[in-house]
């Protein structure tokens, strides 16, 4: 009998450590559902792929607190969240960096030096991505938001309105990469 006791642990143990993480999946590329940020956990909201003519280029995903479909109000909210993007292919840190600038010009009203100079600051931490890794901002209310480029923590630049417009960049009234990438980050 304790044979028999041990034996079905030892199976139910198995199975629960060959069982997946719940994860999500967009052109091959595999999120979690869940991220932390410090002790708050952030649940996946959409996945996005950007495309560039043909050529698919990253896949996102947006993780906050809890789900929403409304763009105004996430980034009205002052609280963590997180956004991901595994790139697809290689894209020079110019390129990126001159998205940042048009997102920024396209999707913020009344853009002010002070934030003008933190996507400066943002654009110096820009590097060359190849194919395979990623990018990340994650946001904390104290801290402000992370920036991780090509798999190294590159530092963080503070302030909420940082905060909004970097992701104003994805989707605010005029996405850089189209509204039909925003639909999808929002769940829609």
């Amino acid at each position: 009998m304790k044979k028999t006791i041990t034996l079905f642990a030892t199976l139910a143990l198995t199975l629960i450590i060959a069982l997946p993480a719940f994860s999500a999946e967009k052109a091959g590329v595999v999120f979690l559902d869940t991220q932390m940020v410090e002790s708050q956990q952030l649940w996946i909201n959409g996945l996005a792929l950007r495309e560039k003519f043909v050529f698919d280029v990253y896949v996102a995903a947006l993780y906050l607190t809890e789900k929403s479909t409304d763009a105004e109000a996430i980034l009205a909210k002052d609280a963590p969240r997180m956004m991901v993007m595994h790139f697809v292919r290689d894209v020079s840190a110019k390129k990126i960096s001159d998205a940042w600038y048009e997102g920024l010009e396209d999707n913020v009203e009344n853009v002010t030096p002070e934030l003008k100079a933190k996507f400066d600051q943002l654009a110096a931490m820009m590097a060359d991505i190849k194919e395979g890794e990623a990018m990340g901002f994650t946001y904390d209310p104290v801290s402000g938001t992370a920036v991780m480029v090509a798999g190294l923590t590159k530092g963080g630049i503070p302030g909420k309105d940082f905060a909004d417009a970097i992701l104003a960049t994805w989707i605010g009234p005029k996405p850089g990469p189209g509204k039909k990438f925003k639909a999808a980050l929002l769940g829609q």
